[in-house]
């Protein structure tokens, strides 16, 4: 009797529950991109957006994987994952990816992770240098083309502002006189929040109209009679 051999499965990576190690400019970033583009995309079912999260690329080569900060999908399923295979999502790669890169990472964010991304079509490719470790300026931004990535030519503003357009997102980001990196979105004319940034705002916002309001009051002035 012949006795077949048994199959290793394969194993992808997948979260492990421990705790990434980033420095805070790189959680504070990577947090903002990912919250930021999700609020923004918030009413589209088919654009999914991430970070930090195991990416595969090739099926049955379990070290065929990234991690990119922030990426963004379009045409799958906006739904909760524990990775994302490509196989499993009709062949889609990420179409916008963005590194929050450091002296330490600065090699594979701009030697190995191009190619990777070249290979697997990712339309755009940024970089973003919080610290201004290496990068200068700190913003960096790369578009496909049929010979490989071209770079993005940056705009500059006032104040010392630059500006790379993203025609994958409709979106220019931007880097600010204080270095901070802040999506730009031209067609209403402001900045995106994340979801944290905008709850800060809208309480502030209130707290002004309260003090407004007490103000009047002080003065004999019914403040709803100014609605």
């Amino acid at each position: 009797m012949t006795l077949t051999p048994l199959k290793t499965p394969i194993v992808y990576p997948e979260p492990d529950g421990s705790p990434m190690a980033e420095s805070d400019p790189a959680r504070d970033y990577l947090i903002y991109g990912v919250s930021s583009l999700k609020l923004y995309f918030q009413n589209r079912r088919d654009i999914y957006v991430s970070g930090n999260l195991w990416l595969s690329y090739e099926q049955g080569v379990p070290d065929a994987v990234v991690c990119p900060d922030v990426f963004v999908v379009f045409g799958v399923e906006n739904r909760q994952r524990r990775s994302y295979r490509v196989w499993e999502e009709n062949g889609k790669t990420p179409d916008w990816v963005l590194e929050v890169t450091s002296s330490s990472t600065h090699r594979k964010d701009d030697m190995e992770k191009p190619n990777i991304y070249a290979q697997m079509g990712v339309c755009e490719y940024f970089q973003y240098d919080p610290t201004g470790d290496y990068l200068n300026p700190p913003l960096k931004g790369r578009r496909l083309t049929k010979n490989g990535y071209e770079i993005i030519t940056p705009n500059p503003l006032e104040d010392g502002m630059l500006s790379l357009p993203s025609q994958v997102l409709g979106l220019e980001m931007r880097l600010l006189p204080d270095s901070r990196m802040r999506f730009f979105n031209p067609q209403t004319g402001e900045y995106l929040r994340s979801p944290s940034e905008s709850e800060r705002e809208r309480v502030q916002e209130k707290q002004r109209a309260d003090r407004f309001a007490a103000r009047l009051r002080e003065l004999g002035i019914d403040p709803n009679l100014l609605d």
